[in-house]
């Protein structure tokens, strides 16, 4: 499968980029710094410079992929700080995915939580909202950290996006890690 991952030098990306290589995927990563690229090489992937704010760009390096499948995984997507831009990164990777006939859209979010200030609620919902109105699989990640109890480490979600991306699964789903302790 040819898999597009949108932010393959991330924290995620670099656990998720390797995955998908070893598992006989054609990846192309995107990167905002040249110096990445050389990381993603290294890693089987094709790298690609892409600013995800800029409509162009982000049409640009998805239709030179012509991926089967897009993983939404830019850091400033909504998922630790959500931002305004993270609206329009969502908007681009979507209308580029629409443009080239991609069917299945992977990205991941946090769960809402009582001390989530409404304005960040509003933008997960519409993250969440366009990637499943999309047909895409949204992953509701809890707190991601590296490592550590009672957290989502980075190797759990991009397990996670493994798995949504091979089984074209569609909707929200909750991602636990190993060592997380229900609530």
């Amino acid at each position: 499968m040819r898999v597009f991952v949108a932010g393959g030098a991330g924290a995620v990306g670099r656990r998720l980029v390797p995955r998908l290589v070893a598992r006989g995927h054609r990846v192309t990563a995107t990167a905002t710094r040249g110096k990445a690229l050389d990381v993603l090489a290294r890693w089987g992937a094709r790298g690609v410079l892409m600013d995800g704010l800029d409509a162009v760009s982000v049409g640009t390096a998805v239709g030179a992929a012509r991926p089967d499948a897009i993983v939404h995984g830019m850091t400033a997507a909504g998922i630790a700080f959500p931002a305004e831009p993270a609206l329009g990164r969502t908007d681009h990777l979507l209308a580029a995915a629409q443009a080239v006939g991609v069917r299945h859209v992977v990205a991941w979010s946090l769960p809402p939580s009582a001390g989530t200030p409404p304005r960040a609620l509003r933008r997960l919902a519409y993250l969440e909202d366009a990637v499943v109105e999309a047909g895409g699989a949204v992953l509701r990640c809890g707190t991601l950290h590296g490592s550590g109890r009672g957290r989502v480490r980075f190797d759990d979600v991009a397990s996670a996006a493994l798995l949504a991306v091979e089984q074209g699964a569609a909707g929200v789903f909750r991602v636990r890690g190993d060592e997380e302790r229900p609530t």
